[in-house]
């Protein structure tokens, strides 16, 4: 009788050597494949809705693979720092990152990161999933609600503009300026947010977003745009302490890596032709499916 091997506690070469001994009927290639496949759709949705394929990856690959959490979340960091890179270089030379903003803000969000993941280290992971589904929760909420710009008539703020903070962006009307508020109050849900990318491996974006364009008054394009700049640097500095660790298997990372690099590419793409509502919805509620099912395995105890 062939004997089947729960995948993700060890690394997947160590699952190599285990399928020879045992015969398990899941082959290394097979699983490379499967999560490949899993991967290019957490990338598509993530690009469609932007939200980013982290939070899909991570419950994907600890729910439907069983790849214990903490794999999980390392795997997804790699892919996070992947698919932020080549966006972000594009979003700079397009003009709507505010390249000031972004470096700033990124002290609160790299110390964020770096706090999340000593915590991810020491905390339960059942406790982490009961985390990550909450901020699923969230994410599910937000996906749902149309994206507008604000408009805040009122004087300049005296910190950002002594940081310089206030800058432009191009528009179908030519390039436009906007003005930054409340930096102390952005700085610190920055911080909420680099601890939340590194305890559950997601940018964050949408916390990152809500700070920019609720608490900062930050234009919603001007905020997404730098999100994405920021969310690459908040994810290599936990990246470095969950591979010191131990917890990024390169077996499992790669595929992840490609698939969700591709599926945000594409989705980019097919962004231009989607019906953008109708997305959102359907994104919307697998994000509250995988949230409930996230959170009742970790209050059982099974992740």
């Amino acid at each position: 009788m062939q004997k089947r091997i729960k995948v993700g506690f060890v690394p997947c070469y160590t699952l190599f050597l285990l399928h020879k001994r045992n015969r398990t009927a899941l082959t290394v290639l097979s699983f490379t494949i499967l999560i490949w496949i899993g991967s290019f759709l957490a990338g598509l949705l993530g690009a469609l809705t932007g939200l980013g394929g982290g939070v899909v990856i991570v419950p994907l690959l600890a729910l439907v693979f069983h790849v214990d959490i903490r794999y999980a979340i390392g795997a997804s960091l790699i892919s996070v720092i992947a698919t932020s890179s080549g966006a972000a270089a594009a979003y700079v030379k397009e003009g709507y990152s505010n390249i000031r903003i972004g470096m700033f803000l990124e002290v609160a969000t790299t110390s964020g990161a770096i706090v999340g993941a000593f915590i991810a280290a020491h905390v339960h992971t059942s406790t982490i999933a009961i985390i990550f589904g909450l901020v699923l929760l969230y994410s599910s909420y937000l996906s749902s609600k149309p994206k507008e710009d604000h408009v805040v008539e009122a004087p300049p703020d005296p910190l950002a503009t002594r940081l310089r903070m206030n800058g432009t962006y191009p528009t179908p009307e030519g390039m436009k300026s906007y003005n930054v508020y409340h930096v102390p109050t952005g700085f610190s849900l920055m911080f909420v947010a680099g601890a939340l990318s590194g305890l559950l491996g997601i940018g964050s974006g949408a916390v990152k977003v809500l700070a920019m364009d609720q608490a900062m008054a930050i234009p919603f394009k001007v905020s997404t745009t730098t999100s994405n700049f920021m969310i690459g640097v908040t994810a290599a500095a936990s990246a470095g302490i969950y591979l010191n660790r131990g917890y990024i298997d390169p077996g499992l990372a790669m595929p992840v890596m490609l698939g969700v690099l591709l599926g945000s590419l594409v989705g980019a793409r097919l962004l231009v032709l989607a019906r953008v509502k109708m997305l959102r919805t359907i994104f919307s509620l697998v994000i509250l499916a995988l949230a409930l099912e996230m959170i009742f395995n970790g209050i059982t105890g099974r992740l």
